[in-house]
């Protein structure tokens, strides 16, 4: 009886964090989801092995591995129910990962994800992304963009503004990353923004299961022979990962090779 009445409170809880439009942790048997509403699903974690990339367009973000294999600095947009970033922590040695989320009750719910605790390698921001990316003190190899409200991207989020702040906090060599909704209108206008600034070195792909586009665009001089440089390298990638590298390989080279400024091997 009381474990009938405690799932009755969570879901009542969920129904006023809905009606209210604050994020909540809607928990089940073997999984957890980070909400806005019951309409959309932010993140998922599986209760057994919570560091695992549920979601596929999470997993498509990984392609920047292709781009970036050795990242030393990594700063994410969004920290939702922080599964990228507890991927990374576990899976590329040696990173330092910075999470920036605007929203104070999405990090209160970092415990509920098994989101670990600040360090010397990881730490968590309560920031407006678009002001963080304004700050040159650290460059970073990768940058992740996964900023989404109750009502969908965050326009900040989206300007040609926004995006070359994006550009100089990269270094060279370095990799935006961008997670886009394929229903969002304004998608096209979004990925012309970063074409421009990024001189075209950029490449959109589905996501797993659809529903997303991932954007990559990579800041550097050696983009033409970058997909050379993928087909070769990737083999080395998979066995520090529980992801399938490979699948997400050849959907970023197949682009590559269709880039007018690729170099065929």
């Amino acid at each position: 009886m009381d474990e009938f009445v405690d799932k009755l409170l969570g879901d009542m809880d969920a129904a006023v964090q809905t009606w209210t439009g604050n994020p909540f942790a809607h928990e089940g048997d073997r999984e957890i989801t980070l909400r806005f509403d019951f309409s959309a699903t932010q993140s998922v974690m599986h209760k057994a092995d919570p560091d695992n990339l549920v979601l596929g367009y999470t997993r498509t973000m990984m392609g920047f591995l292709m781009f970036q294999p050795k990242p030393e600095r990594i700063a994410m947009i969004g920290l939702g129910g922080g599964s990228l970033a507890k991927y990374c922590l576990r899976h590329i040695p040696d990173v330092h990962f910075t999470a920036i989320e605007i929203n104070p009750r999405v990090i209160a719910l970092r415990d509920k994800f098994r989101i670990p605790p600040d360090g010397p390698k990881f730490k968590v921001i309560c920031a407006d992304g678009a002001v963080y990316v304004r700050n040159r003190s650290k460059l970073v190899d990768v940058l992740l963009i996964d900023g989404f409200n109750q009502d969908g991207q965050a326009r900040q989020l989206c300007s040609a503004e926004f995006y070359a702040h994006c550009y100089a906090k990269l270094r060279k060599g370095g990799v935006l990353v961008v997670n886009m909704l394929n229903s969002d209108r304004k998608c096209a206008t979004y990925i012309t923004r970063i074409r421009e600034r990024f001189d075209d070195q950029v490449i959109a792909i589905e996501a797993e299961f659809f529903g997303n586009r991932i954007v990559f665009a990579y800041k550097g001089t050696d983009f033409p022979l970058l997909a050379t440089r993928m087909r070769e390298g990737v083999g080395d990638l998979g066995p520090m990962h529980t992801i399938s590298l490979h699948v997400i390989a050849q959907a970023v080279i197949e682009q590559m090779e269709q880039h007018p400024l690729s170099i065929p091997a």
